[in-house]
């Protein structure tokens, strides 16, 4: 069967700043919570790899620009260092920084490869993390400021602009599980940096518009399907649960302009909602996104609590569902992570038809394989499974698609294999190869299959396999 896709479909990969410059603590740019963090406890990155060691694409943009024309690229997302433009958070502009980004967009452009530029990618600078990070609505002010900032230096240019990536990452990992710095387990903290978060990004939305740049604005949402153990009531509620919190928290307020009633109950029942002030719903309203980007991993799979909670224990999520490993599940076995392709299917319905069917792309998918020098055959490395993988879930848009989703690409997560937070290089992404020691680029077996589909938008898969 032929699975063909629009002509003007994007087809491209997702990437970020601090995961892929390095150069961290050069060209003018001040730390992050990185830089702090890895400074703090480098026995919390795996082989002690940080942040000063990521892709080198800030010495080697060219190159690597070339590379992604070489694999089928018509677009690519990536982020600015909030860091590396305005090193004191707010204030003075670092034109080291300005020259940089100038040259990366313009050589995009000049390949034919439209720039999606993200602004926050769970890079805070630590100078304004020593003030409270998102939990200080100063900096919230900055980040408004630093939006507008980007907005007039490269808008002229920039057409597709995000607002963050996974907003809820920085809370799950700094506030709740222990997994980022600043290493909080808190959950009234947490909501709080979740809605502050929230209001700095329709702060920016709103700035964006005022300014009246030619171009549209989004947000990045990791989400995550949640599907019950079974049909009986309670396990459908603990399913509700985890979609409200992880999910809607988020969606509801990018699409609607305001938190979804059951989310705010829940809260004020247990005493968690965050501080809001007046005018807070009017920003809220403004913030209604052109273009929402979806990055999709894998399924979460919950149950009912099978214990009471201990009401003197932490409230967390936790306090309303809890996993379930379902048998016979279809995992990455380098990864531990479950591979449900139709997930990214019921998540483009569940826009159509519960969110009016919203603008959209897939802006982040992709399988991480540890240690995968084990397929190097030949000099490249023969990677069938991520082919296999990224072909299952362009079925399932494709699906998706002729139902009428508004679904407007696919990016993969990631170009090359690049530096991924504590885990630093111990899954790889790429279509293209990275070698650590000596910063040799090769593209994949993937990188090439990839190219091909992009090119013909589309690809050919037999019915007799499965499908």
């Amino acid at each position: 069967m032929h699975y063909a896709f629009p002509h003007d479909f994007w087809w491209g990969s997702a990437s970020s700043a601090p995961q892929t410059e390095g150069n961290s603590l050069g060209g003018g740019k001040s730390a992050t919570i990185w830089d702090h963090w890895f400074a703090l406890q480098p026995e919390r990155f795996f082989q002690q790899v940080g942040p000063r060691d990521t892709s080198t694409f800030y010495q080697h943009w060219r190159e690597d620009i070339a590379l992604l024309k070489q694999t089928g690229h018509n677009s690519f997302r990536t982020s600015l260092s909030w860091a590396r433009l305005l090193p004191v958070g707010r204030g003075k502009i670092n034109q080291q920084a300005v020259a940089f980004y100038n040259q990366v967009i313009d050589e995009l452009l000049a390949q034919g490869i439209t720039p999606f530029i993200n602004l926050f990618h769970f890079d805070m600078p630590q100078v304004l993390q020593d003030l409270g990070g998102w939990e200080n609505r100063l900096v919230v002010e900055a980040y408004t400021e630093y939006a507008a900032l980007c907005f007039g230096l490269f808008g002229d240019r920039v057409k597709y602009w995000f607002t963050f990536n996974e907003p809820i990452v920085p809370v799950e990992g700094g506030y709740l599980y222990d997994f980022h710095y600043p290493n909080v387990v808190d959950f009234e903290r947490a909501a709080t940096v979740a809605y502050h978060t929230m209001l700095a990004h329709a702060g920016a939305v709103r700035r964006y518009r005022e300014m009246g740049r030619d171009g549209e604005i989004g947000i990045i949402l990791n989400l995550t399907p949640s599907y019950p153990r079974s049909q009986h009531p309670a396990d459908l509620q603990a399913a509700k649960n985890a979609d409200l919190l992880f999910n809607r928290s988020f969606l509801d307020p990018a699409l609607r302009g305001r938190y979804p009633q059951a989310l705010v109950d829940l809260l004020e029942q247990y005493g968690q909602r965050p501080e809001s002030r007046p005018g807070d719903s009017e920003v809220l309203a403004a913030g209604v996104v052109d273009l929402l980007g979806i990055n999709y991993y894998q399924p979460r799979r919950v149950q009912c609590r099978s214990n009471q909670v201990n009401p003197d224990s932490p409230f967390m999520p936790e306090w309303f569902f809890e996993a379930y490993q379902m048998p016979g599940r279809k995992m990455n076995p380098w990864r531990g992570w479950e591979i449900y392709e139709r997930g990214i299917y019921d998540i483009l319905t569940d826009l159509r038809v519960n969110y009016n069917n919203p603008r959209c792309y897939i802006s982040e998918n992709g399988m991480g394989v540890e240690d995968e020098l084990r397929f190097l055959h030949d000099g490249r490395i023969e990677d069938d499974y991520r082919i296999d993988f990224v072909r299952e879930h362009l079925i399932w848009v494709h699906r998706a698609l002729q139902e009428g989703s508004r679904c407007l690409g696919y990016h993969i997560w990631t170009f090359i294999d690049n530096w991924s937070w504590s885990n630093a290089y111990k899954n790889r992404y790429g279509l293209v190869q990275l070698d650590l020691a000596t910063q040799r680029r090769t593209v994949k077996k993937s990188g090439s299959w990839f190219a091909e589909v992009a090119r013909r938008h589309g690809f050919h898969k037999e019915v007799n396999d499965g499908q």
